[in-house]
């Protein structure tokens, strides 16, 4: 349809032109000394247009034979870029299939072009991670620093200290992310490497203030942040055992909702009573369990410092007794606190009360303690048989 509809607009032109050469008689008159040239209008206006087509051309074919070898160079740079993207793509793919062999050897093509090096390079370092290739790994990561991508820095970085994690060293993983926090704000997925990091390398004080900030940022669920911020509680307080008034000013600088946490405030207790401040470990573990009952806690409730002078014994016993019996009051079926009272009481040679909390403990849940601590008593009081009965239910039970 196109040729035809041209093929028209020639023939009109050409029949335009013959009326237009029949018509019109005028001429065109060429000087150039001592030449005279006459022709018609119409042949000068032809051959005008037909000088004017041909320089054209001739200036257009000079003009594309210069630019030829910049189009030839353009051409195998395409190429070469898209040969390079289909490898990096090539790689990629085959990283997330689980190939890595193909994804380092795709990588290593993509890494031959010009675009996306360190693209390129990352995906290799992980591909050889992958394949426990240390070596090959570190050199993809050294290829990555030279391709001078400051875009894929952080990348970078935090490939390198996420494959670090993986391998447990802690050391490296701290490095890369603090070289990364220098160049840029601290993003929320950073944090969550620091805290493992942090947590591997054990600086336990920069575990709990992580904790503290990833769980304001709701970044990390409460019961692992809770969970992160115990254990750095738990390993400070360990550090601190050795020194008594270290360990208090540590127990100080601990908040008041983690202080009756129960693993913290167990932990502490013994730490306290290690070091003979009874009274300390008790206001610790009356704190928590006022807060939350938790068995563990009612069990170390009646446990005393070794080495205490007999009056001070006593007197911290009467104590616990007290307070326990109030307790009593809301949990009078409660077998760990009447297994407790029974065992404070046979401290302060209480006898009778002892037994009889006991012998109550037993009647809500049999314990492997409580049978052990009524045997103890038998053995002072009487009868003999009563003890060995207790002690073969105890071993039954353990």
């Amino acid at each position: 349809m196109k040729s035809l509809t041209w093929l028209v607009i020639v023939f009109a032109a050409a029949a335009a032109l013959a009326v237009f050469g029949r018509t019109n008689e005028g001429y065109a008159l060429l000087v150039y000394p001592p030449w005279r040239i006459e022709v018609s209008l119409l042949l000068g206006i032809v051959a005008l247009v037909l000088t004017f087509a041909l320089l054209y051309t001739v200036t257009r074919v000079v003009h594309r034979a210069l630019e030829l070898p910049a189009q030839v160079r353009a051409y195998r740079e395409r190429r070469n870029r898209e040969r390079s993207q289909g490898a990096l793509a090539a790689a990629l793919q085959a990283y997330l299939e689980g190939r890595f062999v193909r994804a380092e050897r795709e990588a290593e093509r993509a890494w031959g072009g010009d675009s996306a090096r360190g693209l390129a390079a990352l995906i290799g370092a992980r591909a050889a991670h992958q394949l426990r290739q240390t070596e090959r790994r570190d050199r993809w990561f050294e290829r990555a620093a030279s391709a001078g991508s400051e875009a894929l820095s952080a990348a970078r970085l935090i490939s390198r200290a996420e494959l670090a994690l993986e391998d447990r060293d802690y050391a490296t993983a701290r490095e890369a992310l603090a070289r990364l926090h220098e160049s840029g704000p601290r993003h929320i997925a950073t944090l969550r490497m620091l805290i493992r990091a942090e947590r591997g390398a054990g600086n336990w004080e920069e575990v709990l203030r992580l904790a503290g900030v990833l769980a304001k940022r709701d970044a990390i669920a409460p019961g692992i942040a809770e969970q992160y911020r115990v254990q750095a509680i738990l390993e400070l307080l360990a550090l601190d055992a050795a020194d008594r008034r270290a360990l208090e000013d540590r127990w100080r600088r601990i908040s008041a909702h983690d202080q009756v946490l129960p693993r913290v405030a167990a932990a502490a207790a013994r730490h306290f009573t290690a070091h003979g401040n009874a009274a300390l470990a008790r206001e610790t573990i009356e704190r928590a369990l006022d807060a939350d009952w938790a068995p563990q806690l009612v069990a170390l409730y009646g446990e005393l410092p070794a080495g205490m002078s007999e009056p001070e014994r006593s007197a911290e016993a009467r104590a616990r007794v007290e307070r326990g019996e109030r307790w009593l009051l809301e949990r009078s079926t409660d077998a760990q606190l009447l297994a407790t009272l029974g065992r404070l009481c046979a401290q302060v040679e209480l006898w009778g009360k002892a037994r009889n909390f006991l012998e109550a403990s037993l009647s809500f849940e049999e314990s492997r303690s409580a049978h052990l601590e009524l045997a103890r008593l038998a053995e002072r009081l009487g009868p003999a048989a009563d003890a060995q009965q207790h002690y073969r239910r105890a071993a039954e039970i353990s």
